[in-house]
Parts: C-alpha cells; sequence; structure tokens
C-alpha cells in the first residue's frame, strides 16, 4: 500500500474479536479496515483452544464474563447457520469426585444461574453415568449444562471475517502496527503496509493488545500469557463421550477437559501453565505435559485409547494485569471492553481469554455501541448481506449432492486427502473465496486437508502443488503458515541445465 488510507474504524487484530467487530460494523455504512500481522485470520490464541461455546456458570455475577458468555452463547446457534459454520449444542458436564467437588459443583450452579444460565440441573452418580457410561467410576455427580455446545474456532473466525468482507471491510493481512499518533481527530497508524488513518481504533490485539495500548498512550496494563496444551484423538472414537467434560475449576482454569470436536475428534486438554514467550507460534508440546494432561484426564474417563493420538498442540490464554497500589501486578480477572479514559476514540478489547470465544459476537455488539456513543455516525446498511456461504462439504454431502457438485465442478471428483476425504475442489474454494487461503495452514483450516490419522503426510505435496497454481507463485514460494515457513527449498532432482534455465523455480 504506497498511498495513505483514511477508514472510519480500524481495528487491530483478525481474531475471533477482531472478526466479531468487524462483520457487526460492516452492517453500517462505516469504512473498516481489519489489521493483522500474521498471513491470515485466527493465527493467534484463537487458532488453537477447546472450540467450547461455555454456558456461562463459571463467571462472577457482574462481571462482563458472566455478561458477554451467556449472550454470546444464545446467539452460536442462529449464527452458525447463517454464516455456515459448524456448530453442535451437545452440554457440558462439570464432574465432582467427593465431597468438596459437589459443594463447588452446588456454588456454580447458583451462580449460574444469577448469570442468567438456562437448562441447568445438578445429577447424582445413576444420572451422570447414564449420559456418560464411560466415565470413571468414582464419579459421585455433575452440573449439567445443556445450552453449552462445541464449534470449530478457526472455521467460526474465517466466517465471521469473510462475512465482513463480503459487507465491505477491507483487510490488511501481513500488516503490522508499528505506532499510533493521534492528530486533529484522526490516528495515524504507521504500519509495515503504510500509513493507515481513523478516526477510530478499535484495539482486539489479542496477546499483544498491551502493546498496542501503550503504542495509543491509552491504558497502562499487561498481557500474560497462559499457555495449555492438548492433544486429539482420531475420530474413531468419537464414541468415547457424548458432551463437554470439565472437572472442578482451579485457580488456573477450567481444569483438563475431554471433549468431542465438530469433527467428530475426541480432543483432551490443556495443562496451565504461565508462558514467557509471547508469540502466537510458541505452540510446541512435550511429552512431561502430554503425560500429565492424560493422566489427569483419566479422573474423568478411564482407559484412554493413547494408541489414537493423532496429533498434540499448545495454545495461548491472553489474561489482564494491572500494577496495584505497590507496583505488584494483579489479575484484573475481567474483560477489558472500553474507550479508553484519556485517548478519545480508542478502544480497547483486552484480556479476552476463556470465555472470550463464546462471548465475541455479544462484545461485538456492545463496541459497536462504544463507537456509537463516541461519536461514530454510521448508518445501518439496506443491503447488509447476513448470510456466508461456506464451502460444500463432499464428506458430508449425500451420494446426489455429491454427483451435483462434480456436475458443477469436476474438482469435487478428484480426492486429496484421503483421511478426511477432502477434494480439489473445496481446496481451490478455500483459495478463492472472499478471504482466501495463502499457505498449508490456511488450508488445513479451512478444508481440514491435512488433519487426519497422517497429518498431512500424503496431501500436503498436492496441496503445495495447488496453492502454488492458484496463487500464481513457485512451487518455493508456498509457506506454511506466512513468513519464512517455506515447505521447499529446491527441486529433489535439480540438473545443472535447470538452474541456468530458471535460478527462480530451483531455490527460493
Amino acid at each position: 500500500m504506497n498511498v495513505e488510507k483514511l477508514f472510519d474504524v480500524a481495528i487491530i487484530g483478525a481474531g475471533i474479536s477482531g472478526a466479531c467487530i468487524a462483520r457487526e460494523l460492516s452492517k453500517t455504512k462505516a469504512k473498516v479496515a481489519l489489521i493483522d500481522k500474521e498471513n491470515d485470520v485466527s493465527c493467534g490464541s484463537s487458532k488453537a483452544n477447546s472450540g467450547i461455546i461455555h454456558a456461562g456458570y463459571d463467571a462472577m455475577p457482574g462481571t462482563l464474563m458472566a455478561k458477554y458468555n451467556v449472550k454470546g452463547n444464545a446467539m452460536f446457534e442462529d449464527l452458525s447457520k447463517k454464516l455456515h459454520f459448524d456448530f453442535k449444542k451437545i452440554g457440558s458436564l462439570v464432574l465432582a469426585f467427593d465431597d468438596e467437588g459437589l459443594k463447588k459443583i452446588e456454588t456454580l450452579y447458583e451462580r449460574g444461574k444469577k448469570n442468567g444460565v438456562p437448562d441447568l440441573a445438578l445429577l447424582n452418580q445413576t444420572e451422570v453415568r447414564s449420559l456418560e457410561p464411560n466415565l470413571n467410576e468414582n464419579v459421585k455427580g455433575a452440573l449439567f449444562a445443556k445450552s453449552a455446545g462445541i464449534i470449530s474456532p478457526y472455521q467460526a473466525t474465517w466466517a465471521f471475517a469473510e462475512s465482513a468482507v463480503i459487507n465491505g471491510v477491507e483487510f490488511f493481512r501481513n500488516t503490522m502496527v508499528h505506532s499510533i499518533n493521534k492528530e486533529n481527530d484522526l490516528f495515524n497508524l504507521e504500519t509495515s503496509a503504510g500509513i493507515i488513518k481513523a478516526k477510530y481504533v478499535v484495539n482486539a490485539a489479542g496477546l499483544y493488545a498491551d502493546k498496542v495500548s501503550k503504542m495509543a498512550g491509552a491504558r497502562d496494563y499487561t498481557i500474560v500469557q497462559r499457555r495449555g496444551e492438548y492433544c486429539l484423538l482420531d475420530n474413531k472414537c468419537k464414541d468415547m463421550v457424548n458432551h463437554v467434560l470439565f472437572q472442578t475449576p482451579t485457580a488456573l482454569g477450567k481444569g483438563v477437559l475431554v471433549t468431542q470436536t465438530v469433527d467428530g475428534n475426541i480432543l483432551i486438554g490443556p495443562s496451565a501453565e504461565d508462558a514467557d514467550l509471547k508469540s502466537a507460534f510458541f505452540t510446541g508440546t512435550t511429552s512431561q505435559s502430554q503425560e500429565k494432561i492424560l493422566q489427569a484426564a483419566e479422573l474423568s474417563v478411564t482407559d484412554i485409547p493413547r494408541r489414537n493420538i493423532i496429533n498434540s498442540f499448545a495454545g495461548i490464554r491472553a489474561l489482564a494485569f494491572e500494577k496495584d497500589s505497590e507496583g505488584n501486578l494483579k489479575n484484573i480477572e475481567d474483560f477489558i471492553v472500553e474507550e479508553d479514559k484519556t485517548v478519545k476514540g480508542f478502544i480497547n478489547v483486552g484480556g479476552i481469554c476463556s470465555p472470550g470465544l463464546t462471548s465475541g459476537p455479544a462484545i461485538a455488539e456492545d463496541v459497536a455501541e462504544i463507537l456509537k456513543k463516541a461519536g461514530l455516525k454510521a448508518e445501518k446498511k439496506s443491503d447488509f448481506i447476513e448470510e456466508r456461504k461456506g464451502i460444500p462439504s463432499f464428506k458430508e454431502a449425500c451420494n446426489e449432492e455429491k454427483v451435483e457438485l462434480i456436475k458443477k465442478d469436476a474438482r469435487y471428483g478428484q480426492i486429496i486427502c484421503r483421511c478426511e476425504m477432502i477434494t480439489e475442489g473445496e481446496i481451490v474454494a478455500s483459495i478463492h473465496s472472499p478471504v482466501g487461503a495463502r499457505d498449508l495452514d490456511g488450508v488445513k483450516r479451512r478444508t481440514r486437508a491435512g488433519m487426519g490419522r497422517c497429518q498431512s503426510g500424503f496431501c500436503s505435496p498436492r496441496v503445495t502443488e495447488i496453492l502454488s497454481r492458484e496463487l500464481g507463485i513457485p512451487m518455493v514460494s508456498v509457506t506454511k503458515r506466512g513468513g519464512s515457513s517455506f515447505v521447499l527449498d529446491s527441486k529433489t532432482r535439480a540438473t545443472v541445465s535447470d538452474v541456468a534455465k530458471n535460478p527462480s523455480e530451483v531455490k527460493a
């Protein structure tokens, strides 16, 4: 971007919060920019979490967490249909294993009632085991929350962002914000893509929200990262549990859970440890942490089939802290969603840890109201496109639908990922969608190509070829996750004549 661009609102961060806010503002005539430093949406905390739509009994009454959680939960079923992302309301169980645990779930039950959570019930041992036959026999009772559900967090983030772009939001990927200055009621954002000017700025930068806030001279807070590891079981284990299974919460969080995913896998985790490295790619795992979460999970479900573990990963949660009167960091224990008191027009959306995923749509509605009160004049659009079409799933289609898909596009007859039955047609559609994939991970998150048992061992060369062809770039320029994460270094059988004829095709 060589010239300055002027927007009504610039949103920094394209995770679930930023994407939801962008879509909400796209309902108006405001000119909106959605900015992210990564190669895609959902590359930070939003891509690596449990994917749980929480019921809302955990947050303390009166907090923003409680308010947004319950409201957001009620919005997801309708939004999933309009935006074409997967959502299953399977309910959750908080398991108690002793008398102390039974007291804790009673407390959560009462808290949930105060928060306005519908369909809560306390179950005895017999009732719980009738719902979950594979539970550890030591379970004494549970809190049942019927309204809890599961989604794919990266699929949902992509859907919200794409809906926003369809309705006029401009998405800037690979755009790092270096500085923010306000002059004559306009914010000047100096970015790696040039100067972006905006009347209002929404800081939804996730792990970096504290840095962005300080950059603008706004509220001084600190994001502390809590790292959590997970492991994923093959979809042949999908009948192991029927609900989201929690253990009674601790000071570090909701404990190790066992749950189905919307794609039919079983997810176990997370661990909880404070992380020193502030990086969206701090996602490696250790055998020690994996063993700890598996042992903890067996308190809920015995005989976990470890031979069916197909992947492990780690995610980072962003917790907001502030200094107290003595200069010590103290956990705010709530979301920060507010116009700054000193820097008018700057909206902080920070510390969006759990239940941030659930809260996203409700936060977005509140941010739109905050901007309106701050002076944003933007009429509602009469031509807002409410629905967003996703990519048809060949695997989930009936035989008649499969025949029709292949008739319309023969590439739907070419299976690229055999584990997940993903076709070339789906991969091409994911690349050319309004917020299209630009790398292997982007294709993976949109289509599940590479998420099966072989973990892309067989399909990644073909996906690399398709990305190269569809984006018009050399094979050696295709990356795993943007930046310098190149998949290939050179041709495996490069000859002297190859190098002489076209060196750029041979070496990255």
